[in-house]
């Protein structure tokens, strides 16, 4: 039985969204069931997915937050 635990920033997927929508989850859940399905033939009612929304305040790389992260990135794409 696998569980997939598939993590994503709470700001959703369009201007003005701030979550993802039930249609977004649903795919999601949807969409990595059927690659186990596939690639490890486990069956769709025995795989588990859980979707974590986490605040864009509490995600980071490159060693910034997020939002210091994706500013850098745009000033310098400016160039």
């Amino acid at each position: 039985m696998p569980i997939v635990t598939v993590q994503v920033t709470r700001e959703g997927s369009a201007p003005g969204r701030d979550s993802v929508t039930a249609e977004e989850k649903a795919a999601i859940i949807r969409g990595v069931s059927e690659v186990l399905l596939d690639v490890l033939n486990k069956p769709l009612e025995s795989t588990y997915v859980v979707i974590e929304e986490v605040d864009l305040d509490n995600w980071g790389w490159g060693g910034l937050p997020t939002v210091q992260y994706r500013r850098q990135r745009a000033e310098a794409a400016q160039f």
